[in-house]
């Protein structure tokens, strides 16, 4: 992976009239990534993919994209591809043609009949868009982004919608595209799947980056958690613990192994049953509960 940054973002802001949707937010986005964009609502998300893709001008700082102004759109738009919640395709147009017209709108180059068979529309090529369920309009979207292969692909909740098979074989096109290279940036509510495929994230609040780094990094930043059920009469823990609800209780801690192996060597010594027992290190969603609090 290329550490060239195909997008750069320097100390951006955007207001809209007294409200301040982005403050001085800094970031890049390497060639070749799978970069997560998430936050709360009203987070300031939307703004900057809009100012980063060309949409949206910047009320003050620097953006760059292939080292280009993304408002520079002959040089910048036929290398990127977009995916957003809500195409709005026009209903009247097959799906044949709304591929051709993104394409041609677009100025990438690529075969309708083979961008609709990666995403299972091969079949649906001569229907009307306005004859699509909901999950066949999302295929269509992410379609229209990867139409020509292009070098930026940015998907905004690309699987809203979308049934399980669906998914992954979304998700196994994009894998596909970045082992050609492709950039991906990548903005969703299912955090798991931002989990799974993102190298790294950046998380916004109210604005700003409240954290960003990989996984790893992130999820470090909180305890794991153990939580087990003990009878009525049990000795004293080996370790500080928190009550859970339910006659359970809580440990948290930022050594899982060693604190889990100390509570199973104590509930053996001691013939005490752990009931069920449930350990894990952090996940991305308990790392998105702790904003604000």
């Amino acid at each position: 992976m290329s550490t060239t940054p195909v997008i750069e973002v320097d100390r951006l802001n955007v207001r809209y009239g007294s409200f301040h949707a982005v403050r001085d937010l800094s970031f890049h986005v390497r060639r070749g990534e799978l970069y997560a964009l998430l936050g709360t609502n009203g987070a300031g998300k939307t703004s900057t993919l809009e100012t980063v893709e060309g949409h949206r001008t910047a009320t003050s700082g620097t953006v760059r994209v292939f080292g280009q102004s993304p408002a520079d759109r002959a040089a910048v738009r036929p290398r990127m591809g977009i995916m957003l919640q809500d195409s709005g395709f026009t209903p009247d147009l097959t799906v044949a043609e709304s591929v051709r017209l993104i394409g041609a709108l677009t100025r990438r180059t690529d075969r309708a009949d083979r961008v609709l068979d990666v995403v299972d529309l091969a079949r649906k090529a001569d229907t009307k868009v306005s004859q699509l369920s909901g999950g066949e309009k999302r295929r269509l979207d992410f379609a229209t982004a990867v139409y020509g292969s292009p070098e930026l692909v940015f998907l905004d909740e690309p699987t809203t919608g979308l049934d399980i098979q669906s998914r992954d074989d979304l998700w196994s096109t994009v894998d596909r595209l970045r082992e050609d290279g492709a950039t991906v940036v990548l903005t969703t509510h299912y955090l798991e799947e931002a989990q799974q495929h993102a190298d790294r994230i950046g998380l916004m609040h109210r604005g700003r980056f409240h954290r960003e780094g990989t996984v790893a990094e992130l999820t470090r930043t909180l305890p794991s958690v153990i939580r087990f059920g003990l009878p009525a009469q049990a000795p004293a823990l080996p370790l500080p613990a928190a009550p859970g609800g339910d006659d359970r209780h809580v440990v948290e801690t930022f050594e899982l192994q060693k604190a889990l192996a100390v509570l199973l060597r104590w509930a053996e010594d001691h013939a005490v049953e752990l009931r069920d027992l449930e350990a894990g290190p952090t996940r991305l969603d308990d790392v998105f509960r702790a904003i604000g609090s």
